[in-house]
């Protein structure tokens, strides 16, 4: 344990409320994704969006998703 962690134990949470807005809209982006049932040309698929909102794939059910999501070494959530 480093001195600082140990005179500033709540150091983390106080970076993270000095966070702007824009920043915290990149916060976690390559680490999480989640996905969301869409419907694209009359079919329903799950749509794979990254933390930010960018969408970063799409998959015809929501297990081939999370295994995509998975499979590239990201945490999967459920946005309903």
């Amino acid at each position: 344990m480093n001195k600082d962690s140990t005179t500033r134990p709540f150091a983390a949470a106080d970076a993270l409320r000095q966070l702007a807005p824009a920043e915290w809209a990149r916060f976690g982006a390559e680490q999480i994704a989640y996905i969301r049932p869409v419907v694209v040309d009359g079919a329903q698929i799950v749509a794979i969006y990254s933390a930010d909102g960018t969408q970063i794939g799409a998959a015809p059910d929501a297990s081939l998703a999370t295994a995509a999501i998975l499979q590239h070494e990201m945490v999967p959530l459920l946005v309903h």
